[in-house]
């Protein structure tokens, strides 16, 4: 991974911790310690059960983070853009990742090693304040998700992936801004690539979505929340 000067002062992610934060007097040594890198597409940043190396904020791009599961098949947990947090879970619980992290696209990463953070946490309370709610509120996701995954049919699983991506990265030329593969949107709702193909397949068929190579474009995003209101 390529190193990249980035400056927090001049950081527009208002939503970055590290940003909502840097205001506070005891914040600003910690940020001329930080580290920043470029991590191509595809590359893996974090691997699952290596030595935790700190906490990584996304500067610029797109990130997936994955949990290995049955078979060694990886489940996509989370996905993640401009601002937000990766490799919290287990950090200051476990000395390893309990995940693992890709780009999706180029990214612009910033890192905070193990002692700064912990240095951070016990000497800002605004931050650990914030990083407690922060945790709850990621949480509270996870038992949804979980019960959302039991009690949902495969059609519905997708469809509310379709909203969730479409929900977190917004639409442009009439697309989802992100480049998941079939695969990718089948680990992220639970399900395999076939059923994810046969879903897509029908939800074009009944115009409420459209495909520009690898790319899905919501065309009725109100009927395809109707399909999963029960569940919310």
């Amino acid at each position: 991974m390529k190193e990249e000067l980035t400056t927090c002062n001049s950081c527009i992610n208002e939503n970055c911790f590290i940003k909502k934060h840097i205001h506070l007097e005891q914040m600003k040594s910690y940020i001329d310690k930080k580290r920043s890198f470029i991590c191509k597409k595809s590359q893996q940043f974090i691997i699952e059960g290596a030595p935790i190396q700190g906490l990584y904020f996304i500067h610029k791009g797109k990130v997936k983070t994955v949990k290995t599961g049955i078979n060694g098949r990886e489940q996509i947990v989370r996905l993640t853009k401009d601002g937000d947090t990766v490799g919290f879970r287990g950090f200051g619980t476990s000395k390893r990742y309990l995940i693992g992290a890709y780009a999706l696209e180029d990214t612009v990463l910033c890192n905070f090693s193990n002692t700064d953070m912990l240095e951070i946490l016990h000497t800002v309370p605004e931050f650990t304040f914030d990083l407690m709610l922060f945790y709850a509120e990621e949480l509270n996701k996870s038992e949804n998700n979980i019960r959302k995954i039991a009690q949902m049919n495969v059609r519905e699983r997708v469809i509310d992936t379709l909203l969730y991506i479409h929900r977190k990265f917004g639409q442009s030329n009439g697309v989802i801004e992100l480049d998941l593969s079939r695969k990718e949107i089948a680990d992220f709702a639970g399900t395999t690539d076939e059923q994810v193909i046969r879903v897509i397949s029908s939800l074009k068929k009944e115009l409420l979505i459209k495909t520009v190579g690898k790319k899905i474009g919501l065309l009725n995003t109100d009927k395809l929340k109707s399909e999963i209101k029960e569940h919310k």
